[in-house]
Order: structure tokens, then sequence, then C-alpha cells
């Protein structure tokens, strides 16, 4: 059987992820705690065919904060001069907090975003790295209802 971290890379080098595969994965991860997330993380996405990853690309998202569990940064992005800032106004103009919310049967840690109805849910592909899930009201946000699906890296 391969194992979880060859199933993600394997995913994660694909020209196109199916989203169903990018379930199953999900449903063999690990839960996290929301301490478990504070640091900062360097951040990508699956190839899926999302709109959420045409607009993180044309704002240079480059991954996301948490500085404890009430100030998280969800949208670090890069700007013109190479600096990493908060972009808020992508973010509808706030920021987010780390709650422990239940998906799927299982209580994960869980980014709130502070002006949208959206939730980034996370599990543990290993000690350095998560899978991501944004759930909640994705049509006011994308146009589209489907799941985005991305990751996670810990900075050093």
């Amino acid at each position: 059987m391969t194992d979880i971290r060859d199933r993600f890379d394997e995913l994660r080098a694909a020209a196109h992820a199916d989203p169903a595969d990018l379930d199953a994965l999900w449903a063999d991860l690990a839960t996290v705690e929301v301490e478990e997330m504070l640091g900062a993380w360097r951040g990508g996405d699956f190839a899926t065919g999302h709109v959420a990853s045409t607009v993180l690309e044309k704002v240079r998202w480059h991954g996301k904060r948490f500085d404890s569990p009430l100030e998280a940064v969800p949208l670090v992005c890069r700007g013109d001069d190479g600096e990493l800032y908060s972009n808020l106004a992508a973010g509808g103009g706030g920021e987010a907090s780390l709650w422990p919310v239940g998906f799927r049967g299982e209580v994960t840690a869980t980014m709130v975003y502070d002006k949208m109805p959206v939730l980034d849910h996370f599990k543990r592909v290993d000690g350095d790295t998560v899978m991501g899930i944004m759930n909640g009201k994705l049509a006011g946000t994308f146009g589209i209802e489907d799941l985005y699906y991305f990751w996670l890296e810990r900075e050093a």
C-alpha cells in the first residue's frame, strides 16, 4: 500500500487532481489541534481547476501565518517589492482566527475568516505539512460551490 506522503506528493504533482482522490486522501489523514498550526506556512494548491487558484495566483499568495488562535493571517502575499504582507482586500477586508471545528464527522483545526463565510479545515500529512479544504458559502466568494483543496508547509 502506498503511504500517505507518497499519495499526497502524487496528487500535488498531478496535472489534474480529481477531487474524489483528494477526498480519499483527506479521509486517511489525522486531525490537527489548533496549537499545531501556530507559525508561518508556505502554501500551494492541487490542480483541480478551481477559480480560487487563479485568484490566489493573481494576488501572489505565499501562504498563511498563525500568530495565535485569534490572530491568523490567511492571505500572506508577496508585494511588488518582494516583501510579504497581509492582503486584507483579498480576504474580504479582514484576517481570521483558528478554532476546532467539526467537518465530515471529525473535529480538526480550522481557520475561520473574519469577513467571509469561508472555513479552511486542516489535517496532517506529516509533521511539517498539512492539507486544507476550503469550505463554506463559496458561491458568494468564488461563484462556484466546489470545495478548494490546498496544502501548507511549515516555514523554518
